[in-house]
């Protein structure tokens, strides 16, 4: 169980939506809700994506919307300036990525593996929600 404040890289296409690139695809179920709920609790987020320019900018705007500002979006602290000079690496603690080996696990286990609450079960009273089973 991990309670240290954690730095997380997170891909766009394929992780926090379905992969339609150039399109931004629909929302990945609960991926704004938990990104959302690990900046609350501290974490640093990082939008590490594939994304340039113009589509960069959909994708920042199209989580903005959905309440995630990121941390940093590309780099490692919001200041860093490209010096092709120094390595391209993200400096994160975990990388959240569609193209992990295994693949993308829900992002209900991904909350559970970071903060090692568990992920919640559906009742009849039970608030709709993700994140209802924690009120």
């Amino acid at each position: 169980m991990i309670r240290e404040t954690l730095t997380i890289a997170v891909d766009f296409d394929g992780t926090i939506v379905e992969d339609e690139y150039p399109s931004i695809g629909r929302p990945i179920i609960f991926a704004f809700e938990t990104i959302k709920k690990l900046q609350d609790e501290g974490h640093r987020l990082i939008l590490w994506t594939y994304r340039k320019g113009r589509a960069l900018e959909e994708a920042v705007k199209f989580c903005n919307e959905n309440g995630i500002v990121f941390y940093a979006v590309n780099k490692s602290f919001p200041e860093e300036e490209f010096d092709g000079s120094y390595s391209r690496k993200i400096n994160a603690d975990v990388f959240i990525d569609d193209r992990n080996i295994g693949g993308l696990k829900s992002w209900g286990e991904i909350y559970q593996q970071l903060i090692g609450e568990l992920t919640p079960t559906k009742t009849k009273t039970q608030k709709k929600g993700f994140f209802s089973f924690l009120k």
